[in-house]
C-alpha cells in the first residue's frame, strides 16, 4: 500500500481526534514520497533494539503504540536515543505511526482488551470521548434581534471579533415590528466580545440569547473503563485471572482497607498504562492498571478500593496480538503484518 493510503485507513480505524489533546499522534517520521509500504511493524515501545529488529524485518513502516517523539526534538543527530531512532528510521526508509490514546479510546482497542482479563463482565467508559466534529464549530451561540437602525453597526462590529463562525441572518417579527434575527457561532473568549458589543445598546443586551453548545457522546469510546462483573470474584481469583491474561508471573497488590484477599469484587475500574489521573474518584472495589503513584495508592485504599499494578507496558503490549488481526482484516490482507518479539517492559522482578 502506498503510505499516504494506508495512514488514512489506520486513522479511519481509530481517529486521532479521540487522542487526548496532550498526545503526540499520527504519522510522525514520513520518508520522501513515494512510498509503498509491504510490511508493518508493530510494537509497544520503539527502542534502538525493537529498531534494529524492524530494520532486519524490512518493514516499511513501524506503528508504535507510545508516541517515540512526544517532547519536541532540536535537532536530530547520533547524539540521544531517541534522535537515533529518527535517524534509523529515515536512513532505512522506515515510517513511524503512533496512535497511543486514541487506541486507549476506540471501542475496540487496548482497555478492552485488558477488561478481558477479569472475566465476564459489562463495561463503560470511564470518561466518554465527545463527537469530534459536531458541532463544527465553536463552544457557543449567540442570537439576538436587532432593528434595520442597528443591525449594520452591530455586525461590522461583530464580524471584526475572531473566532466567528456560522453567522446568519433571518427576517423575524418581533412585537409587531420587522426585525432581523442573527445567530452566530463563537468560542469561549469571542464570547466575551460579543457580549461586550451587544452591552453598548441595552435592547439587545437584554434580548440576547447565549447557548452552550455540547459535542454529543460517542457510545461506548472513550478513556478507561468501569466493568461490572457478570459473578462477583475473590480478590485473589481476580489476580490469578489477570496474571494469566498479562502472561505475568508477579503482579504488585495493594488491598483495601477493611478488605481481604477473599474479600469480593463485583466492580472494577481499570486503565492500560498510568492511570491515576482517569481512575482517580471512581467508585469500585478495585483499581487495575499499570502504575500509580504512592500517594494515589494510599488514596484508594483508604477508601477501601484495592489496587492491582501490572507496570506500565504489561497492560497494553498484549493487545499487539489482537491489534494484528484486526488491521489485517480493516487493511484487507493487503499487507504482512507482524509483531516485534524484542519489545518488552524494561522493569522485571530479579
Amino acid at each position: 500500500m502506498n503510505l499516504r493510503e494506508l495512514v488514512s485507513a489506520l486513522n479511519d480505524f481509530a481517529s486521532p481526534a479521540l487522542a487526548e489533546s496532550w498526545d503526540n499522534v499520527g504519522l510522525l517520521v514520513e520518508p520522501s514520497p513515494p512510498h509503498t509500504v509491504n510490511t508493518l511493524f508493530l510494537t509497544n515501545d520503539l527502542t534502538e533494539e525493537v529498531m534494529e529488529e524492524a530494520v532486519q524485518k524490512k518493514a516499511e513502516l513501524i506503528l508504535s503504540y507510545h508516541p517515540p517523539i512526544f517532547t519536541p526534538l532540536k535537532r536530530v543527530t547520533w547524539k540521544t536515543w531517541k534522535e537515533r531512532l529518527v535517524v534509523r528510521a529515515l536512513e532505512n526508509r522506515i515510517g513511524i505511526y503512533s496512535p497511543h490514546t486514541a487506541y486507549d479510546a476506540i471501542p475496540h482497542g487496548v482497555n478492552n482488551w485488558l477488561t478481558k482479563g477479569l472475566g465476564a463482565c459489562t463495561s463503560a467508559p470511564l470518561h466518554p470521548s465527545t463527537a469530534p466534529s459536531s458541532p463544527a464549530e465553536g463552544t457557543h451561540r449567540v442570537e439576538f434581534c436587532a432593528d434595520a437602525e442597528h443591525l449594520d453597526s452591530v455586525l461590522s462590529k461583530i464580524k471584526d471579533i475572531p473566532e466567528i463562525s456560522c453567522l446568519t441572518t433571518l427576517p423575524a417579527r418581533v412585537e409587531g415590528e420587522d426585525q432581523t434575527r442573527v445567530s452566530l457561532n463563537c468560542s469561549q473568549k469571542a464570547l466575551l466580545e460579543v457580549v461586550a458589543v451587544l452591552s453598548q445598546n441595552s435592547h439587545l443586551y437584554h434580548k440576547m440569547e447565549i447557548l452552550l453548545l455540547q459535542k454529543p457522546l460517542l457510545p461506548h469510546t472513550g478513556m478507561g473503563c468501569l466493568c461490572t462483573l457478570s459473578e462477583p470474584a475473590s480478590l485473589s481469583d481476580i489476580i490469578e485471572r489477570i496474571k494469566g491474561h498479562l502472561q505475568l508471573p508477579h503482579v504488585r497488590v495493594a488491598v483495601g482497607a477493611g478488605r481481604t484477599l477473599e474479600s469480593p469484587v463485583k466492580r472494577a475500574a481499570l486503565c492500560a498504562g498510568s492511570g491515576s489521573s482517569v481512575l482517580k474518584g471512581t467508585e469500585a472495589d478495585l483499581y487495575l492498571t499499570g502504575e500509580m503513584s504512592h500517594h494515589d495508592v494510599l488514596d484508594a485504599v483508604a477508601n477501601g478500593i484495592s489496587v492491582i499494578l501490572c507496570e506500565h507496558s504489561n497492560t497494553e503490549r498484549g493487545f499487539l496480538s489482537e491489534l494484528r488481526d484486526a488491521l489485517t482484516v480493516h487493511l484487507q490482507n493487503k499487507i504482512n503484518i507482524i509483531v516485534s518479539e524484542k519489545d518488552r517492559d524494561p522493569l522485571h522482578v530479579a
